[in-house]
């Protein structure tokens, strides 16, 4: 499916599907589809399943644009509800990707029942509001074929089935996993890393082993080959659901809780005193309450503390953090709360997540999708450039990178005698950051926009800046 210029901009990680391709036309999310895809979200829009799972907020809100522009090459366009930030499921935690694991296997038991499958089973398909999950992929939709397996089998277990067994079974990150293979993991990885004793935990004998030696065993057979034989085997609707419903739970089962880090219980063991603390969130919440509505980044969020001082203002949140085990915990506490505004995603700032998959725009590098009206770094400065080795200059100008154009840098110094600066300085040799210091800090901040609020906190170790960018 071609895209005529005019003046719309795709998106580049839509082209899997050539019944179906996303685009944006200002800040709207069109989708364009062909005739067959057409017929399939037209079914799906008459039925009960895409009135109540819209209803419910597990699905997109999505509707046809009629009549279709005419100078559209598609058979019709639909206008997706805009999500407020793109994620990747390498960016999530463990409860992240099984929330949203249990979310697509509800959406096809549905689908199923009604008469519907989906054509594929990536965790891509899934984005958030805030704490909850939904499923963006409308074009995945199409009519049950009796006889033919679930299209979206074997994604699912690359890319959320599988992490969430290294995590449950090995006590591995799952992250680094994902965000190295953009397709997810491999049975054959899997095999690998699940031998001996290990191919007896739960779901490794039936979706790695097993799935692997039929993976294997019709690597030779076309598509079409195999789906004749399922349909001779007597392959139906009632075996789809029976294989869902085993799925779903042994998912339920994988409810992995990451253990205690050094920063799991930060809030306690840091350096800020109540009076500390008590200045910081007041000159937070002005700052924020002076931007206004739009978006916030929250930069080193740990327990979310101040996400949630500028969800008071902001439209929704950011809220980024290097540790899983603190994104995991401060992730289930929002999700309990029903919170819509804060997102919290796992990423290691002197790391951020990089272009990947085809050309290495398939999936936007963070520093392309991130961009706030409101940035909060809030005690992250000294471990960019002092326990990461970022210079002072680079790190201030990524942090301006992610402000809009007239928004609002919120920053904290921690000078080099506050203690935490110096146990960092402890670790290096001497002399070698001789440009960290609150002078230097201040005039590189200067060349970045007016400082329009500054706060000395009462312990006098650290000072908060909020600077308007480009301002």
């Amino acid at each position: 499916m071609t895209v005529p210029d005019t003046g719309v901009r795709v998106e580049p990680g839509s082209f899997r599907d050539p019944g179906n391709r996303v685009f944006h036309r200002g800040r709207e999310v069109l989708r364009g589809l062909d005739e067959r895809a057409a017929r399939d979200w037209r079914a799906l829009a008459a039925s009960d399943l895409f009135r109540d799972l819209t209803a419910a907020g597990h699905l997109v809100g999505t509707e046809e644009l009629t009549p279709t522009p005419v100078d559209a090459p598609w058979a019709a366009v639909l206008r997706h509800d805009r999500i407020p930030f793109v994620s990747h499921p390498y960016e999530w935690s463990y409860a992240m990707l099984r929330d949203a694991a249990l979310l697509h296997l509800d959406l096809l038991r549905a689908a199923l029942e009604a008469g519907f499958t989906t054509k594929d089973g990536s965790a891509y398909n899934v984005q958030w509001h805030g704490a909850r999950p939904v499923f963006i992929d409308v074009g995945s939709f199409e009519a049950l074929r009796d006889g033919e397996p679930w299209a979206g089998y074997r994604q699912f277990c690359q890319t959320f089935l599988y992490p969430l067994l290294i995590q449950a079974h090995l006590g591995l990150d799952f992250q680094p996993f994902l965000r190295a293979r953009v397709d997810g993991v491999e049975a054959d990885q899997m095999r690998r890393l699940f031998a001996g004793t290990r191919r007896w935990h739960a779901g490794v004998p039936t979706h790695v082993h097993l799935h692997g030696a039929m993976q294997a065993r019709n690597s030779a057979a076309s598509t079409t080959d195999v789906r004749a034989q399922l349909r001779a085997a007597g392959f139906s609707r009632e075996l789809a659901l029976a294989t869902v419903r085993g799925l779903t739970r042994l998912v339920r089962r994988l409810d992995h809780r990451p253990g205690d880090s050094h920063w799991s219980d930060y809030q306690r063991t840091c350096a800020y005193s109540v009076p500390d603390r008590q200045a910081k969130e007041a000159f937070v919440d002005r700052a924020a309450a002076a931007v206004g509505p739009g978006a916030a980044l929250d930069l080193g969020a740990n327990d979310g503390r101040y996400a949630r001082i500028a969800a008071r203002h902001a439209a929704h949140v950011v809220a980024v953090e290097q540790d899983p085990a603190v994104v995991d915990t401060l992730y289930r506490t929002l999700r309990d709360e029903g919170e819509r505004r804060i997102l919290p995603l796992v990423m290691d700032l002197a790391d951020p997540s990089p272009g990947g998959g085809w050309r290495g725009v398939e999936r936007a590098a963070f520093a392309d999708r991130a961009r706030a009206d409101v940035v909060l770094a809030l005690a992250v400065v000294h471990h960019l450039a002092i326990g990461r080795n970022v210079p002072l200059p680079e790190v201030l100008d990524q942090l301006a990178a992610f402000t809009e154009p007239g928004g609002s840098l919120v920053v904290e110094f921690v000078h080099p005698d506050d203690p935490m600066a110096r146990r960092l300085l402890a670790n290096k040799p001497d002399g070698l950051f001789p440009d960290y210091r609150r002078d230097a800090f201040e005039a590189l901040l200067a060349r970045r926009g007016p400082v329009v609020a500054r706060a000395e906190l009462p312990s006098g170790t650290r000072t908060l800046y909020q600077v308007v960018v480009g301002g």
